[in-house]
């Protein structure tokens, strides 16, 4: 289900809308239209429209096709759009008539002028109640106020992550760079992945969870299969298995530097930073370095645990040459239990497991406050 959601704007000294030939960026256009919404209507075909305006918006002109049975509720339109008075009941017998123009579901909504903060979270909500969970939207911001494109982008980001509503498309039909008689529709999608850009870096930053970057370097051109290592050496870190999540970066790393796109361009050297953990020498000083990143996101859990693995591999490299031999690694912590770090490390492991004992050491039980 696709719902096309398009802003109304206000006249300026009574004029309405150009006729524009509304060019898109696949080469399409779609001629002589004065409202981008009818043509955006025409190329995705929605099953549901929703136009959006204040109370002293274009409603007048939108609505000046309608039926002659209409004709004294428009003229009452008309002089509501002067005193920016336009109310629900007033649109609502339009309704009707542009569900049969263009053949789908039409809805007329009112919104504030977004003066506020308070008038700008009422748009979200208004919004909100329009759609249902998950629906694919299309988003129009070419008339209307100026400062509603910014809204429009809060307006997205609210409606994937409040309903999963997937907003695919934002697009703004740029009159002002009209040329030889055609209007480009600037897609402005860019905009939006880059916000799943900084969202996806945010949720790694505050976890560790790099699954979250398959998808969005699908979108850039790696392949499926290399995605799905990405979300396994993940998997793998995030259980503890530094040498399988070593392994699986290890295999695609190189082509995930090999991305050359405008948007990952800007993005990957957080992302490079971020994964290039298994390029820090042998296994114990990966995990050491592991056990420090876990401990500035307050995953005290998997730090210590880290911590010790760390220092059971770096005992292990230096006895055997080796690291990932069981009965070597069993030897090495068996040697280790005597260090008073990797007791302490042990105390503080168990103790976040099972929790303080009553009789924990002071120190213990300092930290673990």
């Amino acid at each position: 289900m696709t719902t096309l959601v398009s802003f109304l704007g206000k006249g300026q000294d009574g004029r309405g809308y150009r006729n524009a030939n509304y060019q898109f960026d696949d080469g399409e256009i779609v001629q002589a239209q004065k409202y981008i919404g009818t043509a955006l209507a025409n190329k995705f075909k929605p099953t549901k429209i929703i136009f959006l305006g204040t109370s002293g918006s274009m409603w007048d002109v939108f609505l000046e096709t309608a039926s002659e049975e209409l004709e004294d509720r428009w003229l009452s339109i008309v002089e509501a759009v002067q005193t920016q008075s336009v109310s629900k009941e007033m649109l609502s017998p339009f309704e009707r008539f542009l569900s049969q123009s263009y053949g789908v579901e039409v809805h007329c909504v009112l919104i504030p002028f977004a003066k506020n903060t308070q008038e700008q979270i009422e748009i979200l909500s208004v919004l909100s109640n329009c759609l249902q969970d998950k629906e694919q939207v299309v988003l129009d911001v070419t008339h209307g106020f100026r400062h509603l494109p910014m809204l429009a982008l809060v307006v997205a980001r609210y409606l994937k992550k409040i309903k999963q509503i997937d907003v695919k498309n934002i697009y703004y039909g740029a009159l002002e760079m009209t040329e030889n008689g055609y209007t480009p529709v600037l897609n402005l999608d860019g905009m939006l992945s880059m916000l799943d850009w900084v969202d996806a870096i945010g949720t790694y930053d505050k976890d560790g969870d790099y699954s979250v970057f398959a998808p969005l370097l699908i979108n850039e051109g790696l392949s499926e299969n290399d995605s799905n290592l990405l979300k396994e050496a993940s998997f793998f870190e995030r259980n503890n298995n530094s040498s399988q999540a070593n392994q699986k970066l290890s295999s695609i790393f190189s082509k995930i530097e090999g991305i050359k796109t405008p948007i990952f361009d800007l993005f990957k050297p957080q992302l490079v930073q971020r994964l290039n953990w298994f390029k820090k020498g042998n296994r114990g000083k990966q995990e050491q370095r592991l056990a420090y990143e876990y401990l500035a996101r307050k995953d005290y859990l998997r730090a210590v645990i880290f911590a010790q693995e760390g220092m059971i591999s770096a005992k292990t490299f230096d006895e055997k040459g080796k690291v990932n031999d069981y009965t070597d690694r069993e030897n090495s912590r068996n040697l280790l239990k005597e260090s008073d770090e990797f007791r302490f490390l042990s105390n503080i492991r168990n103790s976040l497991v099972h929790g303080l004992g009553k009789d924990a050491k002071k120190d213990l039980k300092r930290i673990l406050s």
